[in-house]
């Protein structure tokens, strides 16, 4: 029986070659997006028995029924939560949710809890989250906090972004400590490090997406994006490599290696008021 894979964010960018190389591995992959035009797109191009599901997954709601409508078709062997993006400007989601807070962080945690039975009946299973250095943007200016959705300050849509990646990597680190007897292997990938990669996201960038003390930097970073398919790599490293089978928590660099980069940011502070946020808006 063939192994299924689920890629959020899999019709475009990062994502479409992310399941892309999924289906090269073997794997039966459904792509989540919520353009059935690109999802068609991408069910041509990707080929065999890929899918398109339709879902907007800044709406909770819609990421629910998802979920529900994914743990119904019974035993699933991965989960790559790649969904996520930052923006020049703030937006709200249908739920008046700051979008990147919703989108890098509640979303994906969401989905991932509607689909454990089915990763633990699919099991060995892994659950593969997408991390970004923008985390050390939000850490210029000391440790950020967690007592509401959003900090009090300016918006910087890079700083609010890496505020959102570092819940969700405390989130993720807690979770993989819960599900180590499970059968399902908890890893998150930092795929860029520094870099930028080309995807229609970035595209919609403007230099006032950095903190205004690393504006200067844009001509060099608009100069050194890499190609998606480039980036996609260590995603499906940490999606298929044996040897990682069992190694729940770790965080892996663009060069696939361990790498605790990131991971010095997650205090038990802030692994401790993330939790009881997330508990909090996702309880009302």
């Amino acid at each position: 029986m063939s192994q299924k894979a689920i890629v959020t964010g899999g019709t475009g960018g990062i994502g479409f070659h992310v399941a892309q190389q999924l289906h090269h591995h073997g794997f039966t992959v459904t792509v989540i997006g919520r353009d059935p035009g690109r999802g068609a797109d991408a069910v041509r191009r990707i080929g065999g028995d890929t899918r398109f599901l339709r879902a907007d997954l800044s709406s909770l709601q819609q990421v629910r029924e998802l979920g529900a409508r994914l743990a119904e078709e019974g035993p699933l062997q991965m989960l790559v939560n790649n969904v996520g993006g930052m923006w020049p400007t703030r937006w709200e989601t249908a739920d008046g949710i700051e979008a990147a807070f919703a989108l890098n962080h509640l979303s994906p945690a969401v989905l991932t809890e509607a689909l454990l039975d089915a990763l633990r009946a699919g099991a060995p299973s892994r659950v593969v989250e997408v991390t970004s250095s923008s985390i050390t943007t939000a850490v210029l200016d000391g440790t950020p906090t967690y007592d509401d959705v959003e900090q009090a300050g300016e918006y910087v849509g890079m700083a609010v972004t890496g505020r959102a990646k570092l819940a969700h990597l405390a989130h993720t680190r807690q979770l993989a400590e819960d599900l180590r007897e499970s059968g399902i292997t908890v890893l998150t990938v930092d795929p860029l490090g520094p870099a930028a990669a080309a995807t229609p996201n970035a595209a919609a960038m403007t230099p006032e997406i950095l903190p205004p003390a690393l504006r200067h930097l844009w001509p060099q970073i608009q100069g050194g994006l890499r190609p998606a398919s480039e980036s996609a790599r260590p995603i499906v490293a940490a999606s298929v490599d044996p040897a990682l089978d069992g190694a729940s928590g770790l965080v892996l660099g663009p060069d696939g290696a361990p790498s605790e980069d990131l991971l010095q940011f997650v205090t038990p502070a802030v692994s401790a008021s993330v939790r009881a946020l997330t508990r909090r808006v996702l309880a009302a």
